[in-house]
């Protein structure tokens, strides 16, 4: 038992090393001039004049057009040779949630169980991560705290990503909840077959379903936890996640949609979406696509299906954001500029990939109101970069704010880098 408390001990202390106390609410107006301002809603304002004060923007215009006041500002940033940019949102991953995978202690985003929409992530949200402070380095300001596992994981919650606490974190919460549809093939020796318990897993999901709506209906006396967490999504009132990738999940996810009345649906995946765009399109579904740096699929998929895939999407008029779940996702995190990126490389508008990482997935997740976009009225939370903040080139952030808020762009990798230089560099 002292040996366990001896490891527990270190481990807290190690956790320690590198955290940044978050950043005191704003006390001071500022002004951000001279920057190449991208909305996050297509629009783009060179020598952009953005005005916030009390955590709220006040003003968005063209610096060269505008009267200015500068002086009506106590804090004046010159952004000159800069981009300012929404903070970019990363959706559908578990950051906060895990810490070193190698150690299952650190690890809290799936449950027991194949049904749990009551269980929500939130609560083992852990402001304190190591990881936090590398993902907001890239302009990742926002997130979607998500859980994993079974076939109703649990309910999501939106944070950002600097507070004291979960309860100081959130956004939104409860936004979702999130399902594994069941897979319709399996591998084998002799390559893909069609799953026996397939139509099983359906069934069994319907009648999950049919009790929800039954429980959401009536008046009861006794409290049942998961049929409670299913009633927001049953009255609309929160969106339903569904993680599926090949054209007949698709197709079978929008089907059960219009069945049981599904308000707001949104693939996590969707590989196969542009299949069946026009079906998407008409019933107002939106897609987290896959992880644009990845392999296709199967061996007779073009090489670049993955990259190629938000454009298909932007071209067929289908509302879509980025996401980076799979192996090493809270990690990986930091990334989700670049898969943007990546993506602009392969024929989406340069314009749109923002919109993607910012007002479109503010819009999925329903923060839209605050969140996604520059514009009056709405929360300053935005960054500023030396460079292009969807080339890993270039990206360099040098300051950003969440609702008015100046907070740290450093994290333990870029204190140990100046430790070590002190002592290791080379001098002439």
């Amino acid at each position: 038992m002292k040996i366990i408390t001896n490891i527990f001990a270190l481990f807290i202390a190690l956790s320690a090393i590198g955290q940044y106390a978050p950043a005191p609410p704003q006390s001071q107006s500022i002004l951000i001039i001279n920057a190449t301002a991208h909305l996050g809603n297509g629009q783009v304002i060179e020598n952009a004049a953005i005005g916030f004060k009390n955590g709220k923007i006040e003003m968005v215009a063209d610096a060269k057009t505008l009267k200015l006041n500068a002086s009506a500002y106590a804090v004046t940033i010159d952004g000159t040779g800069q981009h300012l940019y929404p903070g970019f949102i990363a959706p559908a991953i578990n950051l906060g949630l895990i810490e070193m995978e190698a150690v299952r202690a650190t690890s809290d985003f799936y449950e027991v169980g194949e049904y749990n929409p009551h269980i929500r992530s939130i609560i083992a949200y852990n402001t304190d991560s190591e990881i936090i402070p590398t993902v907001r380095s890239n302009g990742v300001l926002l997130s979607q705290v998500t859980p994993k596992g079974g076939v109703i994981s649990g309910t999501s919650s939106v944070v950002a990503l600097d507070a004291w606490n979960w309860e100081d974190a959130v956004i939104r919460n409860g936004d979702g909840i999130h399902m594994n549809w069941p897979s319709v093939y399996h591998r084998s020796g002799a390559g893909l077959e069609h799953s026996k318990n397939y139509n099983i897993e359906v069934n069994q999901l319907q009648n999950f379903f049919d009790r929800s709506k039954a429980y959401c209906s009536t008046d009861h006396v006794e409290i049942d936890p998961r049929m409670e967490a299913m009633c927001p999504v049953i009255e609309g009132k929160a969106t339903l996640y569904v993680r599926a990738e090949d054209e007949r999940q698709i197709t079978e996810v929008v089907k059960f949609k219009k069945k049981n009345s599904v308000a707001h649906l949104t693939i996590i995946g969707g590989y196969d979406a542009p299949w069946v765009a026009p079906l998407l399109k008409a019933e107002n579904v939106s897609v987290m696509i896959p992880r644009v740096h990845s392999l296709p699929r199967f061996s007779g998929d073009e090489i670049d299906a993955p990259f190629t895939l938000a454009k298909q999407l932007h071209d067929a008029g289908i509302l879509f954001c980025f996401q980076n779940s799979g192996d090493m996702e809270a990690m990986n995190s930091r990334n989700l500029p670049f898969l943007a990126g990546t993506a602009v490389a392969h024929g989406l508008p340069y314009e749109k990939a923002v919109q993607a990482l910012t007002g479109d997935a503010a819009k999925i997740l329903g923060i839209d109101a605050n969140y996604g976009t520059i514009e009056v009225g709405k929360s300053a939370t935005f960054f500023l970069s030396k460079g292009d903040a969807l080339d890993m080139r270039t990206n360099q952030v040098t300051r950003a704010f969440i609702d008015g808020r100046d907070i740290t762009v450093r994290n333990k990798q870029e204190d140990l880098y100046d430790k070590y230089q002190k002592k290791y560099a080379i001098t002439k």
